[in-house]
Parts: C-alpha cells; sequence; structure tokens
C-alpha cells in the first residue's frame, strides 16, 4: 500500500462518516441499546472500511449497514484482536490513531496537537495501519 493510497483510505473513511455516519450510528445504537456501545460499533466499522475498502463493494450503505449488523451481533472477537493489537503499536502510533480516528481530526490538527511535523503524523499513521493490518490479516 502506497501513502497515496492510504490518503484515499482515509478520504474514503472520512465521506462515509459524512454521508452515513449518522444513520450507521442511530442503527448501530437501537442494534446495541446503548450508545457508547453504538459508537464502538460504527468505530469499528470505519476501521474496517479504512483497512479493507474491498468490503465495501458497489454498494456502500449496505455493505455499511451489513457491516454494522455484524459488529453489533456477532461476537467482539475481531474487536478484541485489533484492540490487543492496538495495544502492541509504539505509544506515538497509538497517539496519532487515537487523535485521527477517534477525535476526528486532520493531519494539520493532530500535528498541532501532538507538537509534531504533519509528515511525522502521516507516516506514523501509515506504520500503524500497515501493523493493524498485519495483525488482523494475520
Amino acid at each position: 500500500m502506497s501513502r497515496r493510497d492510504g490518503a484515499a483510505d482515509e478520504a474514503l473513511v472520512r465521506r462515509i462518516y459524512a454521508e452515513h455516519g449518522a444513520a450507521l450510528l442511530a442503527y448501530a445504537c437501537r442494534l446495541t441499546g446503548d450508545r457508547a456501545r453504538g459508537e464502538e460499533v460504527v468505530r469499528e466499522v470505519l476501521l474496517r472500511a479504512r483497512l479493507h475498502p474491498e468490503i465495501l463493494g458497489g454498494l456502500v450503505r449496505a455493505s455499511l449497514f451489513a457491516t454494522v449488523r455484524e459488529i453489533a451481533g456477532g461476537p467482539a472477537t475481531g474487536s478484541l484482536q485489533l484492540l490487543g493489537a492496538v495495544e502492541t503499536l509504539p505509544p506515538e502510533h497509538r497517539e496519532v490513531l487515537h487523535v485521527l480516528y477517534f477525535q476526528g481530526r486532520d493531519v494539520a490538527e493532530a500535528s498541532a496537537s501532538l507538537g509534531v511535523p504533519a509528515g511525522a503524523v502521516k507516516e506514523r499513521s501509515y506504520q500503524a495501519l500497515r501493523r493493524l493490518r498485519e495483525a488482523v490479516a494475520g
């Protein structure tokens, strides 16, 4: 995966969230009966879309809702595996993922927040996501 692909994947996730985030969250909350758990489900859906954009296929909304159903109704094994993989990342990589994906900041905002150059934010994000992809696939 090239850096350009990483930027494209990040743009895809931001577009998905902008277009479908509210509906996904409402659906996830309804399925789980809990807003906090619904938010976790949506984060997992977005992370899966980021790591494996091919799962979206041609019917993006249908694929997203199917993934919400799978995560909300299935065992948390995949999430636990992913959380375990996140814990193995170096602290600076975890921080970048937290700022970018959980706080929803862009690269410039993350750079300012973390006090590192934007290039370092991009590199750490790329390396962290590459390692997570390997951990989930392996």
